[in-house]
């Protein structure tokens, strides 16, 4: 059996390196054609050792002396820039794209995938967010399927039943680590104590992304372009426990939850094996550890980030794309003790309402909203 090709984009970031484990102990099913990163050459170097891709990439162009000579002894492609990530996953013997890569930037490498034919193991939450109607008109005319490798998204996507219908998809949400802190708390928050996720570990952005729950928001627009739903067809409801990972309920009132542990390597494999389920080494769910699960609803004046997600929803147009390049600005500036945690909803609210709104934007409409929403939201922080 011919082994699947994968091309990780963010090899060394959270789900990148969960994405090598999951090559690592299925060799005889797949191989990392190719690996790229940002910044984290060192990293890049010793996975590109260790997994032997045909190439590797790497974002930061000054960085490439560095990582040529530190494989220099390996019969591996070395690239840098930008362009060299969109071309890299055009390569003919890629199978699956695992678009992995944190923020705006993924959007070009995985419009290209599409082009190229190749299938797309989802995990940047915002190509959708971004640019979620282009994206799926590319799909379709390319014929190429998308498979969500957001555990939340994922979960959905294993309840579907092709011949019926969903009457709403629930989104699962742990609250974050100050799901009962108080306005007055939430005003003296630190990044640090954001950082401190409950149930999951991940990197820095989504991390803090989850405790404002924008996170959340950006998952709910995500659920439209992948299933198909209407904003008033999609509810979060908070759930600390993080074990059902989301549900959907169908028209005759049934509700299918999947459920398992906070292990993003599963929904990874499954993006990776669809639509085969393949074994896996991974922890199983203790029911006699399980004491309760308690659902509750989202606080939007706690959490304005959740609130503003499904405004710039129900807007469409460029309006997401506003909403997440001046989150980027503010999750940026939080990370750096730039800003308060209260100011960043604040200043993603007042970006929306200044940004120049475009109801039906082209490819190059979002990348002059993204410029100039970044440059709104810089100045506002000040």
């Amino acid at each position: 059996m011919k082994k699947k090709q994968i091309a990780i984009l963010g090899s060394t970031g959270s789900i990148g390196t969960q994405a090598l484990q999951v090559i690592e102990e299925h060799p005889e099913l797949y191989e990392a054609y190719a690996l790229t990163a940002n910044n984290q050459v060192e990293l890049l170097a010793q996975q590109a050792r260790k997994f032997m891709p045909a190439a590797v990439v790497i974002a930061n162009e000054a960085k490439y002396l560095q990582l040529k000579e530190m494989l220099a002894d390996l019969p591996i492609q070395v690239y840098a820039g930008a362009d060299a990530l969109c071309e890299i996953v055009e390569a003919k013997p890629i199978d699956v794209v695992l678009a992995s890569m944190v923020g705006y930037a993924g959007l070009r490498p995985t419009m290209n995938a599409i082009k190229a034919g190749k299938a797309i193991a989802l995990a940047n939450k915002e190509t959708l967010v971004v640019a979620g109607e282009l994206i799926n008109a590319l799909a379709q005319q390319y014929h190429t399927p998308i498979l969500p490798v957001d555990s939340e998204h994922s979960a959905i996507f294993q309840c579907l039943e092709p011949n019926n219908v969903l009457e709403k998809v629930i989104l699962t949400a742990s609250g974050g680590p100050f799901r009962t802190f108080t306005m007055e708390q939430l005003q003296h928050v630190t990044k640090e104590q954001a950082l401190k996720h409950p149930n999951w570990d991940m990197g820095a952005k989504i991390t803090i992304d989850s405790a404002t729950m924008m996170n959340k928001g950006f998952e709910v627009i995500e659920a439209k372009w992948l299933f198909g739903v209407r904003p008033d067809q999609i509810e979060v409801v908070v759930y600390p426990q993080s074990v059902i990972h989301s549900m959907v309920q169908y028209e005759d009132g049934a509700v299918k939850a999947q459920l398992g542990m906070p292990d993003m390597r599963l929904p990874i494999q499954y993006a990776f094996s669809y639509p085969q389920r393949i074994k896996a080494s991974f922890d199983r769910l203790d029911f006699s550890t399980m004491k309760e699960l308690t659902f509750e609803q989202p606080d939007t004046n706690r959490f304005r980030c959740l609130a503003l997600a499904y405004e710039a929803l129900n807007r469409g147009g460029n309006m997401a794309c506003i909403v997440n390049a001046a989150n980027e600005v503010v999750v940026s500036a939080f990370l750096k003790d730039k800003i308060s945690f209260l100011r960043m909803s604040e200043v993603i609210e007042q970006t929306m309402a200044k940004v120049p709104f475009i109801q039906i934007p082209t490819y190059e409409d979002y990348v002059a909203t993204d410029a100039e929403a970044r440059r709104m939201a810089e100045s506002l922080i000040g």
